[in-house]
This record gives C-alpha cells, sequence and structure tokens, in this order.
C-alpha cells in the first residue's frame, strides 16, 4: 500500500514573453520581491513558434526564462499563477490589451510544469481555476517533449536551457536546501 508523503520542493522558474524590452526589469524585481532572489536569467530568445499573442503584444516578441534560488512546494503554483496575472493586469494597455505575458511554472528531477487558466485534455486541475501543463520529462539524461509540448520548449535551445536549470536545483537539493521553504 502506497503512504502519503510529503513531495520534495521544486525550482520556480517564470517565462516573460513581450515586446516592451522595458518592462522585463521592473516585473523581474516584483517577483523577487515576492519569491526572492533570481538565480539564473537567460538571454533573450527569440519567440516566433506562434502567432497567439499577436493582436495582444504585437508581431516581434522574445521570451526570457528566470529561475529563482528559493524552492517552493510544488502546490504553491496555482497562487504564483494568480499572482503573476495580478502583474500582467498592472501593466496593461490603455484598450486593457497586456504588453508582457507570465507563465510560472517548476523543474523538478522528473518534469517541468507550467501553469495556465486554461483547461486541456493533458491538463490537471489545481485550484482557483488555475491548471498544471506537464509540459517536459526527464529522461534519458535531459528533457524529452510530450505530444502536446509547445513547440518552443520542443527545442533543444530550450530544453538545454531547463537542463542546466534543474542541474541548479539537484545541487541545491544535494546541499540540503529541500528542508527549507
Amino acid at each position: 500500500m502506497s503512504r502519503p508523503k510529503e513531495p520534495n520542493l521544486v525550482k520556480l522558474i517564470v517565462s516573460l514573453i513581450t515586446g516592451v524590452s522595458g518592462i522585463v526589469k521592473p516585473v523581474l524585481k516584483k517577483l523577487e520581491d515576492k519569491f526572492g532572489n533570481i538565480d539564473f536569467l537567460s538571454g533573450r530568445l527569440g519567440f516566433n513558434h506562434t502567432d497567439y499573442y499577436k493582436d495582444e503584444m504585437g508581431e516581434v516578441l522574445f521570451r526570457k526564462i528566470a529561475s529563482f534560488e528559493k524552492l517552493i512546494k510544488p502546490d504553491e503554483l496555482a497562487y504564483i499563477k494568480l499572482f503573476t496575472n495580478s502583474i500582467e493586469n498592472e501593466h496593461l494597455k490603455e484598450d486593457e490589451k497586456r504588453i508582457i505575458n507570465i507563465d510560472p511554472g517548476y523543474v523538478s528531477m522528473e518534469k517541468m510544469v507550467l501553469a495556465s487558466c486554461k483547461n486541456f485534455s493533458h491538463r490537471i486541475y489545481l485550484k482557483n481555476g488555475v491548471h498544471a501543463d506537464l509540459t517536459l520529462i526527464y529522461k534519458a539524461e535531459g528533457f524529452q517533449p510530450l505530444e502536446w509540448t509547445f513547440p518552443d520548449y520542443a527545442e533543444d535551445g530550450m530544453r538545454k536551457l531547463l537542463k542546466n536549470v534543474r542541474q541548479r536545483y539537484m545541487h541545491q537539493l544535494q546541499n540540503g536546501e529541500s528542508a527549507s521553504a
């Protein structure tokens, strides 16, 4: 018989998508104020696999990925998504369109999960209108995409970047940081 046990803490990540360079720094500051120090920030990553955000945020967009030093409990993801949505709402244009999309998620030893307020067949409901999207799984020495993985997360460069975040996380676990949150 299996017995319930507390999960390991996980590494909080956020994806920022925008076309406005000047918005990144103040948004990262708000995230740091809430979740602690950022321990990794990617360079600008091109965002051109979809035109999903075109009408709202424009055609020329980029992404940045950040991870945080402090580890979190996996069940905090719904609360974190609601907080990042509130930051998005603070930066709406006059026509109520966003200028930044903030998607939180986490990296664990086994997977990478993103939060979403949109339901889909492979998403698991958490609470407060937030779902968990199993985006990548870790096996065979790297993150592997699934049939529903967003094309940009399936790319080698993104998976290598996330593998580096996972290595930071693994180092934290080895140094006993999983006991502090």
